[in-house]
């Protein structure tokens, strides 16, 4: 199991490969559908966004809230196809990475590939797990959002699973056709 820190420059992206196991430790920050939103408009408005984005990490979450003693809640991933329309603007400003569920689009895997940027694969169902690795929690923008706001977490070994690389090589075609490999095999 490799441990990555961030941020998360090419350099690492470029070393990481689809299907590899990762502990992450640092910064990164939760974004959803309405925030994704909002920074679109940003950007297209010319306006400076909440976080610097380059180099860094949007999870698709939105906690529930804390227990007493917990920095969060439960943090398990949200569906990340419902980012992909807002994505490659992402990437194109320096994103270098996202941790989600689920298949992206050939638009986004085109865009992670042109960024060197790459897709985190988190459990879902494992967000009181995934929760325990947040040491820390802060709502940076859009508060009006409840869930949703824009939070800086502070994570520690977090589990990831390398879904896409920045070479556009994707777990979930390349493990269908493992399987199908197998199979036939048999």
């Amino acid at each position: 199991m490799r441990k990555i820190t961030t941020p998360l420059t090419r350099e690492i992206t470029r070393s990481l490969h689809c299907g590899e196991t990762i502990h992450l430790t640092g910064e990164i920050y939760t974004a959803r559908d309405a925030a994704h939103k909002r920074l679109i408009e940003s950007v297209n408005q010319g306006k400076p966004l909440p976080f610097q984005i380059e180099n860094a990490i949007v999870y698709y979450v939105g906690p529930t809230p804390s227990r007493p003693g917990r920095a969060i809640g439960s943090a398990g991933p949200t569906t990340s196809g419902r980012m992909d329309v807002y994505t490659p603007a992402l990437l194109n400003l320096g994103l270098k990475g996202m941790i989600g569920k689920g298949a992206r689009s050939p638009e986004v895997i085109a865009a992670m590939v042109e960024h060197g940027a790459v897709y985190f694969g988190a459990i879902g169902g494992a967000g009181a797990l995934l929760a325990r690795t947040v040491k820390s929690s802060e709502i940076i923008t859009y508060e009006d959002l409840g869930a949703e706001a824009i939070r800086k977490l502070t994570v520690e070994e977090m589990p990831l699973t390398i879904i896409i690389d920045s070479k556009g090589n994707d777990l979930y075609k390349l493990g269908r056709l493992k399987y199908l490999d197998l199979k036939e095999e048999q």
